[in-house]
């Protein structure tokens, strides 16, 4: 499968017109080996809270592999609102230059709507390519119009914490594909000759990505497992999503230890419109 090419910009400006043009933005080098170490580690400790909609088991889902027709299980754990767990997570709501770039796109005062900690095993079959949230369905004429531009409502980071090669299950990316102004329909897989392009990139690399790109996660065919921390922003209008929904309470002790930048995405918010 062809990788996706990844450009290195210079500029948070250069970063922001790569996610308006192409739907994402590639930055290497973030994480130091240490801290993706670390981070992997810490994703690890933390005990899963059902209520939280996290879970840590084996044979999770089931799927059929197409090439045999029998059914397949896999290891998934996934971790929410890591912000909440531990002060440690706080660093990665504002990271540099990631947070920045957010804010370049989706405001000064745009906030983080979920930080989740993703663990895949081997086995894990291919997704169907999709768009995390599409705002706005336009026809395919209008979104032709360069004068037509779609604003970054919600968007993704996907810190890696593995080496990626094409048998641990890369996130496979459309480039330019958010201006199609819809979401993919079922088995879609590339739209106007452009076909889905693996990210390759190394462990301690970052790429945001707007939720209107289509992308999917392929199948770990590899005997190992894939680490990603996701770190998802939206813009102010744009509600937090924090289980448990009605029953979400910050914890003081990790509140606490927040700057006040850190507080900003964790919704400390000036008052504004509906406040």
């Amino acid at each position: 499968m062809p990788s996706l090419e990844l450009v290195t910009y210079e500029t948070v400006e250069e970063l922001a017109e790569a996610m308006r043009r192409d739907g994402f933005a590639y930055m290497p080098g973030v994480l130091s080996a240490a801290e993706v170490d670390e981070l992997r580690d810490r994703i690890d400790r933390v005990e899963p809270n059902p209520r939280a909609n996290d879970r840590r088991e084996q044979s999770l889902r089931r799927g059929i592999d197409p090439s045999s027709g029998e059914a397949t299980t896999f290891y998934q754990q996934v971790v929410n609102m890591l912000f909440n767990r531990s002060a440690y997570f706080l660093q990665f709501l504002d990271r540099s230059p990631v947070a920045e770039v957010a804010d370049a796109v989706m405001g000064a005062d745009c906030h983080c709507i979920s930080m989740t900690g993703w663990v895949t095993g081997p086995g894990r079959l291919d997704q169907n390519f999709h768009s995390d949230y599409q705002p706005i369905e336009l026809p395919s004429d209008l979104m032709a119009d360069p004068r037509v531009e779609i604003p970054v409502f919600t968007a993704t980071a996907h810190y890696y914490l593995d080496d990626l090669d094409d048998a641990l299950g890369p996130t496979n990316f459309i480039p330019g594909s958010h201006r199609a102004g819809r979401k993919p329909r079922d088995e879609e897989t590339s739209w106007q000759g452009e076909e889905g392009q693996n990210i390759l990139c190394n462990a301690g690399d970052v790429v945001l990505f707007r939720s209107d790109v289509w992308h999917r996660g392929t199948a770990n065919t590899s005997s190992r497992i894939r680490y990603l921390l996701q770190v998802h922003y939206g813009r102010r209008m744009v509600v937090q999503k924090f289980p448990p929904y009605l029953d979400f309470r910050f914890d003081p002790d990790i509140l606490a230890q927040a700057t006040p930048r850190q507080r900003r995405y964790l919704g400390e918010h000036a008052f504004s419109n509906y406040d």
